[in-house]
């Protein structure tokens, strides 16, 4: 499947069968819902973003179903036009910002005005339909992503060197040492913090645990390093600091579900990757 508009059902307690395309779920009411382990929930109208094989769980939700959006990316490659819409790192593959994007209600209603175009072309059978879907796809990207940055931007600053900036330190730690160091200790140690009050600081902050974040960012840059180069299983494993590719492969599969492999069959190389000389 290349790109679909379908509905999805809110109410099951088991969770949605993982994709291997990007999702954008329409969420007109309240809902409490988990992605990847971690609990999230909106309080009003909002986008969910998903990127290939995330986990998704629906807790508590209204009995209506949603809309969703999913497109493959071989039919939309994100990086790719990340000149016209930057919403790799702001609406998909951040672990840092929560995964759903709260919007007012004249922009959820223009975005669901979008998607039933979407859906109309989908149906028609028209040389350029696919261009007139892509075209859609990236107004909905565009007005996600102004919609979060505006989020972003209302933020309080953070001082690094005031109390409570734990969160913040770690972060640019986890950035620096993640291919290295997949202790908490480690860092817990370079924050000067017992193992314990790193624990409960970081879920405090950020919301997640210490070894959530480092288990989320070792399999973003996995999915990543598969998804964006041509690398071996094998070279992409001594690259994120596995002495063991097999070990790598039972690391990957068990927070995505699938091989490594498989990921990257699924998929697929995108577009911009570069082959090694």
């Amino acid at each position: 499947m290349q790109f679909c508009v379908d509905t999805v059902n809110l109410q099951t307690s088991t969770p949605q069968e993982d994709s291997s395309c990007y999702q954008i779920i329409l969420l007109a009411h309240p809902a409490e819902f988990v992605v990847d382990f971690t609990e999230y929930k909106n309080t009003s109208t909002a986008l969910l973003f998903l990127s290939p094989y995330q986990h998704l769980a629906w807790q508590s939700a209204p009995t209506e179903p949603a809309t969703r959006v999913l497109f493959h990316g071989d039919f939309y490659c994100i990086e790719f036009h990340k000149k016209e819409v930057a919403c790799n790192g702001l609406l998909f593959n951040n672990i840092y910002l929560q995964p759903v994007v709260p919007v007012d209600g004249s922009v959820y209603r223009e975005i669901e005005l979008i998607v039933d175009k979407m859906r109309v072309e989908d149906g028609a059978d028209a040389a350029f339909s696919e261009s007139v879907i892509k075209a859609y796809l990236q107004l909905i990207l565009a007005l996600a992503s102004k919609a979060k940055k505006q989020l972003i931007d209302a933020s309080p600053l953070i001082d690094p060197s005031l109390e409570g900036a734990e969160g913040l330190l770690f972060q640019q730690l986890l950035e620096d040492f993640f291919t290295i160091n997949r202790s908490t200790q480690f860092y817990a140690e370079r924050l000067n913090l017992s193992l314990s009050a790193f624990g409960k600081k970081i879920k405090q902050q950020l919301g997640k645990t210490p070894s959530a974040f480092i288990q989320e960012r070792v399999i973003l840059e996995s999915k990543k390093q598969l998804h964006l180069t041509y690398l071996s299983v094998k070279e992409i494993a001594a690259k994120l600091g596995f002495d063991d590719e097999h070990y790598f492969s039972r690391y990957f599969k068990k927070y995505v579900g699938i091989s490594p492999s498989s990921f990257r069959e699924q998929v697929g190389i995108s577009i911009v990757a570069q082959k090694s000389p």
